[in-house]
């Protein structure tokens, strides 16, 4: 019988060390020939099965995981480029390293090792379970059981099987290999396979957040903008929005359902037209400067020209934007506060002062906490509205080559960085940070919240 008698987990479940400790000579032998466990047992397909992938990883790590790490390590030697050969008289081109495919291949074998460990594991655990059974006296699991469990009560594992790898191989694997490009030099001047690129480590990162890096006067003031830009556009939204939403809902108003209908009919005109729209109504000869030098006889108003201008009309014209949504989302809320609260605010003498600040504003923060930070983090990505509508502009000549203007956002500027200056290790070092400043600010401030700590009830 088994060493350890009280420990009756199923497999996948029993900790490998706990296996190998307890486990038999088949057993420690599946650690170096898959399924050695298993055809002891005589589970022959499932034996067959696991030894059938530690081969294949064998043959895969032989003709292309070695190399492929190799290359990973050093990304490409060799440059191509057109050589002359002497014995033919002509000029021939010889193929290069790219640098691309030997990262990528080189996640790829990363990821392939990943999953043979998480195979070998398994493997481990499924002999000691046979182990267990055979010492209790019990029929080891057979193949057919097993896939009977996966529609059963294994159901979780068949139907999650599928979704994992679809976020492993579309999500996971391209997120890890734009992350190391951060630690490249894959810029224009080394773009494969003409070029080959390098490891530089923490250099870019160096560039951007050290006071003498050359991306520095860059980042910190498009950083700042972005900070306050994310604040003006997120809680001017929500307070004007929740302001028209009481003014709607209140007892006196008339025609609540046609107010209503006119601020959610702006919802049904696509965004990017609407913002297309008013970059033409706002240029230097626009709509807007046409009628004021008509009507006041004033001279165009720089909205894309004068910095301090063109920040406050991209914020104000994202309230067009913004505010109908929040009066839907508030008005809902409104109306499901209890009626109750009201009553007794009432009784106590309550003046509207007293029962909006006491009761209709903090259930609503309550309710609206976690949209808010969801919106305040959206807006830091808010790339529509600055990309449509300025395109960055004012044009700013001490940020880096030009590549950025003052009303830019790090992620537009990531943008153009890639996009049109095919700065990519920069961009990708740009896109790290904004995941890091988005959630880090969004864990903190929703563990602040009431939502969060009290996730019960308002009251």
């Amino acid at each position: 019988m088994s060493g350890n008698k009280d420990y009756k987990l199923t497999w996948g479940v029993v900790p490998v060390r706990t296996a190998l400790s307890a486990g038999d000579i088949y057993t420690k032998l599946t650690t170096i020939i898959m399924g050695c466990g298993n055809f002891a047992r005589k589970q022959w397909i499932q034996g067959l099965l696991f030894l059938a992938v530690e081969l294949t990883f064998i043959y895969y790590m032989i003709t292309i995981g070695v190399q492929s790490l190799i290359d990973f390590s050093t990304l490409g030697t060799k440059i191509g480029g057109e050589q002359f050969n002497e014995a033919k008289g002509v000029f021939e081109y010889t193929q290069g390293d790219n640098s691309m495919l030997l990262l990528l291949g080189g996640v790829v074998t990363i990821f392939v090792i990943l999953a043979f460990v998480v195979v070998w594991r398994a493997a481990i655990r499924s002999a000691y379970y046979a182990q267990e059974r055979v010492e209790e006296g019990k029929q080891p699991v057979t193949f057919q059981k097993t896939i009977t469990d996966l529609f059963d009560k294994n159901l979780h594992k068949g139907l999650l099987f599928l979704p994992i790898m679809g976020i492993v191989t579309f999500m996971i694997l391209p997120l890890l290999f734009m992350i190391l490009i951060a630690f490249t030099n894959y810029d224009r001047d080394h773009i494969p396979p003409g070029n080959l690129f390098d490891w530089v480590g923490f250099q870019n990162f160096s560039r951007i957040l050290s006071a003498s890096g050359d991306l520095a006067a860059t980042f910190w003031p498009i950083l700042g903008w972005t900070i306050v830009w994310a604040f003006f556009a997120t809680f001017l939204n929500y307070v004007l929005g929740m302001i028209l939403a009481i003014i709607i809902n209140r007892k006196g108003t008339k025609f609540k359902q046609m107010w209503r209908f006119i601020f959610a009919l702006t919802i049904a005109i696509p965004q990017f037209v609407s913002l297309l729209v008013v970059n033409t109504m706002i240029q230097e000869h626009g709509v807007f400067n046409l009628m004021l030098e008509q009507l006041f006889g004033a001279g165009p108003v720089p909205f894309l020209t004068n910095v301090t201008v063109a920040r406050i009309t991209v914020i104000v014209i994202n309230l067009w934007i913004g505010i109908p949504f929040t009066i839907i989302q508030i008005t809902g809320i409104l109306q499901n506060i209890p009626t109750e609260l009201y009553e007794a605010a009432d009784i106590d003498g309550a003046g509207p002062a007293t029962t909006f600040f006491k009761i209709t504003l903090p259930y609503m923060l309550f309710v609206t906490t976690p949209y808010l930070i969801q919106t305040f983090i959206g807006n830091i990505n808010n790339f529509n509205v600055i990309f449509l509508l300025t395109g960055g502009a004012p044009a700013a000549s001490n940020y880096y080559k030009g590549t950025a203007g003052k009303t830019d956002l790090l992620i537009t500027w990531l943008y153009k960085l890639t996009i049109d200056n095919k700065d990519y290790s920069i961009g990708s070092v740009i896109g790290i940070l904004v995941f890091i400043i988005m959630a880090t600010g969004s864990l903190i401030a929703y563990r602040s919240t009431g939502s969060y700590k009290n996730e019960e009830g308002f009251l």
